[in-house]
């Protein structure tokens, strides 16, 4: 079956919802919360390969991180969110499979996510993801939960560092509003996104990220790179998601030299 496409967002806004595999837990402890938003926060401020500051490549508006499951708002900047979800859960896989002595897929499948079109949506959104500990129960209100982004909303005065976009949100909703939304449960479940099962990118992701991340014009041109830096460059976009046969296709590079390569990775891991 051919592979669905994401709905386009007009607004580049999305809500994403990322899920462990088999409804498991993605946190364990304090720590774990903790790595998730540095990883969060490394897509809002990413450094480059020198060390500089580059462009963010989404912009959060709220999370929400709960035991199984987060909830993010967010809109992308310089790449597509199927590229930053991916990055995103990559590099948080790999800490917390490290971290647990844990090999495989760590979230559901692919990310879900819906487009948010117009500022009532989004309100609604800032609601729901903010009340999903009150409506779980594992507390009375919004602002007694550690891991989410209404504490960043409560303390929006400037003076403590955020990884969300606060002051833009502030700009369109007093925050006496919304806390007074936020604060009002609001009933139901909004959203009946479904999950999809193919966990694929499409091209277009790909040379994104090869151009991002390594600065390849072409993914042909990895071709061109000493046989050190290529291998670097492809263990990296084995272990970034990337099929090997389309990673053969769109490189040109022996499909037999990247399935070696593979093959080394999982030695590695199992030793």
């Amino acid at each position: 079956m051919p592979r669905q496409a994401r709905e386009s967002s007009g607004t580049g806004i999305y809500h994403v919802m990322m899920r462990g595999i088999n409804r498991q837990d993605i946190f364990e402890e304090q720590e774990d919360y903790q790595q998730f938003i540095i990883r969060l926060q490394s897509l809002v401020d990413p450094i480059g390969d020198n060390g500089e500051h580059v462009p963010s490549y989404c912009h959060v508006y709220a999370y929400c991180l709960m035991s199984n499951h987060v909830h993010l708002l967010l809109r992308e900047r310089t790449e597509s969110i199927s590229v930053s979800l991916k990055r995103l859960a990559v590099s948080y896989a790999a800490y917390f499979n490290k971290r647990f002595q844990r090999v495989g897929h760590l979230f559901q499948d692919r990310f879900k996510s819906e487009p948010v079109n117009d500022i009532e949506y989004f309100v609604t959104l800032l609601r729901y993801i903010h009340q999903n500990p009150v409506k779980a129960g594992i507390c009375s209100k919004a602002e007694d939960y550690e891991w989410s982004s209404w504490q960043e909303y409560l303390n929006a005065d400037g003076l403590l560092p955020t990884l969300c976009y606060t002051m833009a949100v502030l700009k369109r909703i007093s925050f006496e509003d919304l806390k007074g939304l936020v604060d009002e449960t609001l009933e139901g479940d909004i959203t009946d996104v479904e999950y999809t099962t193919d966990d694929r990118l499409t091209d277009d992701d790909i040379r994104q990220y090869l151009r991002g991340r390594w600065q390849l014009e072409r993914p042909t041109d990895l071709q061109m790179k000493e046989k050190a830096e290529r291998n670097e460059i492809l263990a990296e976009a084995i272990q970034y998601g990337i099929p090997l046969r389309q990673l053969s296709r769109m490189t040109g590079i022996s499909y037999g030299v990247i399935q070696r390569l593979n093959g080394k990775l999982n030695e590695k891991v199992r030793s």
